[in-house]
C-alpha cells in the first residue's frame, strides 16, 4: 500500500529542537493558523478553502426524496469525503486510509450530530417528500490541517448554498426554478468549527494548525469543535500520550478565540460574495427588465 514520504531522523530532531525553543519551521507562533483563503464558486454551495498549501473544496447538492421512515418530519443531510490520489501518494481511490476515516467521523460529529443544520426546515410534505442535502468534500492538496480546512469548507458551503423554493398543494409539491422564484438560504442553527492541536514532549508543547511535517512527528492530537458562542460540540483525542486536564482547558480557550476569528472571516467573505452576485445576478437582470 502506498505511504506518505516520512521525515528523516535528522528532520525529526531538528523540528523537536526548534519547538523546544518555541520556533516553527515557517516562522509562525505556536498558536497561529497558516494564511487562509476562502473563495466561492459561481453556483451556490461551492466553497474552496486554502489553508497554507492544503486545499479542500466542498460542494453542496440537493435532491427531493422520501424522508427516512423513523424521521418523517426531517430532511436528510450527509457528508461524503473523497481523498484524491493527486493530493498525496498515500491516498488511493476505494481504499480509505486512517486519515479519511478520522476525518469522516469528526465532520459527522462536529456538523451533523451537533445539529448545525436545521433538518426540519428541509421537510416538504411530512412522511412523503423532503430535501436530501449532500456535502461532498474533495481533498485536492494535503499539507496537514485537513480536519480544520474541511470543517471550514463544509460550513462555508452550507451558508452559501440556496435551495429551490417549493409550492405545496395538498400532497403535490412543485419545485420552482431560480428564474421563477429566488432560492432560499438554509436554516443554520449554529456554526461549529474545528481547531486541531498537535502536542509534543508529553503534552508540554501544543501547536495550532500543524503542517504535514509537524503532524508526522507529533505524539498525538486534540481536536476541539466549538461555535463562536463558546459552546463545545466535541473534543476528540488521537495518539498515545496523555493530556493534562489544565492543558485541555487551555486548548478550549485558545480554540474559542480562533473560532471567533474564523467565523468573522467566513461571514465577511459571504457578504462580499453576496454583493458581487447582486451586482450582476438575477436582481440586476430583473431591475434592467423593469427599466426597459
Amino acid at each position: 500500500m502506498p505511504r506518505e514520504a516520512e521525515v528523516s531522523v535528522n528532520e525529526r530532531e531538528f523540528i523537536y529542537q526548534a519547538l523546544q525553543e518555541n520556533i516553527r519551521l515557517d516562522g509562525r507562533a505556536l498558536d497561529v493558523f497558516r494564511p487562509l483563503e476562502l473563495t466561492f464558486g459561481d453556483e451556490y454551495g461551492v466553497a474552496d478553502v486554502q489553508l497554507g498549501k492544503t486545499r479542500v473544496i466542498a460542494r453542496i447538492s440537493a435532491d427531493v426524496t422520501a424522508p427516512l421512515p423513523e424521521r418523517k418530519f426531517d430532511g436528510i443531510f450527509q457528508i461524503i469525503t473523497e481523498f484524491s490520489p493527486m493530493a498525496s501518494p498515500a491516498f488511493e481511490v476505494g481504499r480509505p486510509t486512517d486519515a479519511e476515516v478520522i476525518l469522516s467521523r469528526i465532520l459527522e460529529k462536529a456538523i451533523r450530530r451537533s445539529n448545525a443544520l436545521d433538518t426540519e426546515s428541509l421537510c416538504i410534505i411530512a412522511g412523503l417528500k423532503c430535501f436530501a442535502l449532500r456535502a461532498d468534500v474533495h481533498i485536492v492538496d494535503h499539507d496537514g490541517g485537513l480536519i480544520d480546512a474541511s470543517c471550514i469548507a463544509v460550513m462555508a458551503a452550507l451558508q452559501h448554498f440556496r435551495r429551490p423554493d417549493v409550492i405545496v398543494e395538498g400532497e403535490k409539491a412543485t419545485i420552482l426554478s431560480a428564474r421563477e422564484r429566488e432560492p432560499i438560504p438554509l436554516s443554520i442553527l449554529h456554526q461549529p468549527l474545528c481547531v486541531t492541536f498537535s502536542y509534543y514532549e508529553d503534552g508540554d508543547i501544543f501547536l495550532v494548525d500543524a503542517n504535514l511535517a509537524e503532524e508526522q512527528v507529533r505524539q498525538g492530537e486534540v481536536i476541539v469543535t466549538m461555535n463562536r458562542h463558546g459552546e463545545v460540540c466535541q473534543v476528540a483525542k488521537y495518539g498515545g500520550a496523555t493530556v493534562d486536564p489544565l492543558a485541555l482547558l487551555n486548548c478550549t480557550n485558545v480554540a474559542l478565540e480562533k473560532v471567533k476569528e474564523l467565523s468573522k472571516y467566513i461571514q465577511n467573505r459571504l457578504e462580499e460574495d453576496a454583493k458581487k452576485k447582486d451586482a450582476g445576478g438575477l436582481m440586476a437582470e430583473l431591475s434592467a427588465e423593469n427599466d426597459r
